[in-house]
């Protein structure tokens, strides 16, 4: 046997060995961001009386799930290392798949919802981050415009 191959064969049993407990790690981080999101979102939502026009229980919710799914996401790309037939393969890909699919529907959801708190708080008086004033300026326009068809 050559050292290439000894070497070779040394560092796949340590990517065999370290995988596992570093998935497990992983995992646990994104589930315990998810309950702890879930918890402060809870709260935000017991805070305004269960209010469920408030967004920003929606944007606390989605950004912890955004969160969790790329831990989440980490775990699964470091077990294709380790991924044994074609079918594991399969079925690893497609999980993937469906989590980044996931991580855009949330972060979209996410900054729809931010619109939309970001206009309710102009409309309060608050001050506004100069790069988001334009869009915020034509949703009220056409918020107003609504209104006025409206009555």
């Amino acid at each position: 046997m050559s050292t290439i191959q000894l070497v070779g064969g040394f560092l796949e049993d340590v990517l065999y060995a370290v995988s596992p407990p570093i998935i497990f790690i992983l995992e646990i981080i994104g589930i315990i961001i998810i309950v702890f999101g879930a918890i402060n979102a809870l709260k935000r939502f017991f805070t305004v009386g269960f209010s469920l026009a408030d967004p920003t229980t929606k944007i606390i919710l989605g950004e912890s799930f955004a969160m969790a799914l790329e831990f989440k996401l980490g775990a699964e790309i470091i077990k294709t290392v380790i991924v044994h037939d074609f079918n594991e393969l399969l079925i690893l890909g497609f999980v993937v798949v469906l989590r980044i699919i996931l991580t855009f529907v949330i972060h979209w959801e996410v900054e729809q919802a931010g619109g939309a708190h970001v206009i309710e708080k102009k409309k309060e008086g608050y001050e506004i981050d100069p790069q988001r004033q334009d869009e915020i300026n034509e949703c009220l326009v056409q918020e107003e415009q609504e209104n006025l068809v409206k009555k």
